[in-house]
Order: C-alpha cells, then sequence, then structure tokens
C-alpha cells in the first residue's frame, strides 16, 4: 500500500507485510530502536529467531515495513493478545521506530494507522503498547493519535534466573525443555 502524506509531498510512503527477505533490515530496526531507548547492548535476538518466530507456519508475531522512496524508513512489530474481561482478542504493539532522518513525515503514523486497521479489520476491541516515561516525542505524538495513557496499571515482568526460580526451576534448563 502506498500513500502519499501531507507531511512528505510527492514522496511515496510505502508501508507493506514483511517478508522472510526483510530479517536483516528488521533486526537493524530492532537494533536502532533499542540504542534510541539506551538499551543497545540488550538485544540479543538474531535473524534465525525472527526467521522462526514470525515466518513459519504458526507466526508469534507480524510486522510491516514502512519504505520511503524505496529505502527503509521504520517498521511496526506488533502480535496478538487476548483480553479475558472483553472476551476477544487484542493487538499489542510491541515496537513502532522510524530512522531519524524519516522523522516528521508522517511514517510513523502511517505504520501507527495501518497497525490500527489490522486491528479493526481483525475485531480487536484495543490496540496496545509501551512508551518510556522519557519519550516526550512519542509521549506527545501517541497522545495526539487519541492514545489513552494507562498511568495507574504497573508493567511486571519476570525474567532469567527469576524467572526459573518462580517455575521451580534451576536456571540451567535441561536442553530438551528448551
Amino acid at each position: 500500500m502506498a500513500c502519499v502524506t501531507p507531511y512528505n509531498g510527492d514522496m511515496a510512503t510505502v508501508i507493506r507485510e514483511a517478508t522472510p527477505a526483510d530479517v536483516p533490515q528488521i533486526l537493524d530496526f530492532i537494533r536502532a530502536l533499542a540504542a534510541y531507548e539506551r538499551e543497545a547492548d540488550a538485544v540479543k535476538a538474531t535473524e534465525a529467531d525472527l526467521l522462526r518466530d514470525g515466518f513459519g507456519p504458526n507466526p508469534i508475531f507480524f510486522c510491516l515495513m514502512a519504505e520511503e522512496d524505496g529505502a527503509p524508513a521504520g517498521f511496526a512489530f506488533y502480535f496478538f493478545s487476548y483480553s479475558t474481561w472483553l472476551g476477544r482478542p487484542g493487538l499489542y504493539l510491541e515496537d513502532l521506530f522510524v530512522y531519524p532522518e524519516f522523522r516528521g513525515l508522517g511514517i510513523g503514523k502511517a505504520l501507527l494507522q495501518r497497525v490500527a486497521g489490522i486491528a479493526v479489520e481483525k475485531d480487536c476491541p484495543r490496540l496496545q503498547w509501551e512508551v518510556l516515561d522519557w519519550n516526550t516525542p512519542a509521549i506527545e505524538f501517541y497522545a495526539a493519535m487519541g492514545a489513552e495513557f494507562m498511568d495507574t496499571w504497573r508493567n511486571v515482568r519476570v525474567s532469567g534466573e527469576a524467572l526459573h526460580r518462580l517455575a521451580g526451576l534451576s536456571a540451567e534448563r535441561p536442553e530438551a525443555a528448551r
């Protein structure tokens, strides 16, 4: 899908579904986002991980690619969740990122609009994501898009050794359990 936005005039922004050939670029976007979020060393994902989990017979995630005049510009990485209260699937946006040189052209908005369109097409009553509290440009962008900030909810995560302890397992998992 190509769209010309008021921000980019005659340049065509293409938003399309990712293919296996996009995996190296997806990983580059992930690394660039991690660097922007001050966690450059936190990315452990590999191309093999992304190929396995996003492009097999039962994908765990989905990805949209944004191109500006044929150049990779940004991506949206998402998966489906489920609301027990609503009895409906939801769409969770894991990552939305646009390279700095392409910001201000409407690409982030186009990606978010397409993700919202997918949520509507799949009959998801909500689209949800997180934003770092110091990322003022993103917070302002999301607020302008009509996002509701869930300040009374806290993000909770258990990982690594704590996850294994919680599961009653040692940190060293048997190969068969992986």
